[in-house]
């Protein structure tokens, strides 16, 4: 009976397993790291509000205390996003007639919302506590970076699961005295003539910070 395969049809056959494991590779790979890219993240991206609000100015050059808009930073679950009538307190004297402005003003006129975008957004099926974190010693720096230097808000973290993981194995590396939480650019090396990592061991033991790594810790 004649050969109904040419010899080379062993070649392709062997060849095209290799090729289809490489690709199945690359395409794992690549599903694995996709989340990590600033594409999905939006890490380090400029978020663009209706009102393009500038911490820079007023955290920065203004000198504001993140507790001034974020008053339930300490107490709730969410940091909370700010009145009109916070907002007006301020710019009903102080550029009251700015045209930027004007959707803030309109916000309190008509007892509604400004639509703002919500920057730190997690997904539905994580849950975060902000209350706990601050409490236990962790500065605003340390998950939304030095907002005082950030003209436009944007995430200074991927707030992936590998990013939180890192700071509930080792909270220590991370860890403020109290009174420092909301302080921008605080170093304890300049403050107190300590490392991070001595202060933070202090800190752990007296905060009784402990290493939540369980699943149930954040997915509930």
């Amino acid at each position: 009976m004649a050969q109904v395969f040419p010899k080379s049809s062993n070649t392709l056959s062997k060849a095209s397993i290799v090729v289809a494991g490489i690709v199945l590779g690359a395409v794992g790979l690549a599903t694995i790291n996709i989340n990590r890219t600033t594409y999905v993240t939006t890490q380090s991206m400029p978020i663009e509000q209706v009102v393009q609000f500038t911490h820079t100015h007023h955290v920065g050059s203004l000198g504001l205390d993140c507790r001034f808009c974020h008053t339930a930073v300490e107490e709730s679950s969410y940091a909370g996003i700010p009145p009109s009538k916070t907002c007006m307190g301020c710019h009903s004297v102080v550029w009251k007639d700015a045209p930027i402005l004007e959707p803030v003003r309109e916000s309190f006129r008509n007892d509604t919302s400004v639509e703002w975008i919500k920057v730190h957004d997690l997904p539905e099926f994580v849950y975060f506590n902000h209350s706990i974190h601050v409490n236990k010693g962790i500065g605003c720096e340390s998950c939304h970076g030095r907002v005082d230097q950030m003209p436009l808000m944007m995430r200074q973290n991927s707030l992936n699961m590998e990013w939180c993981l890192a700071c509930h194995r080792a909270p220590e590396q991370f860890l403020r005295p109290k009174d420092q939480i909301y302080t921008m650019g605080w170093d304890p090396e300049k403050a107190l003539g300590m490392t991070q990592a001595e202060l933070g061991a202090k800190l752990k033991l007296e905060n009784n910070v402990q290493s939540r790594t369980n699943c149930a810790t954040c997915h509930r």
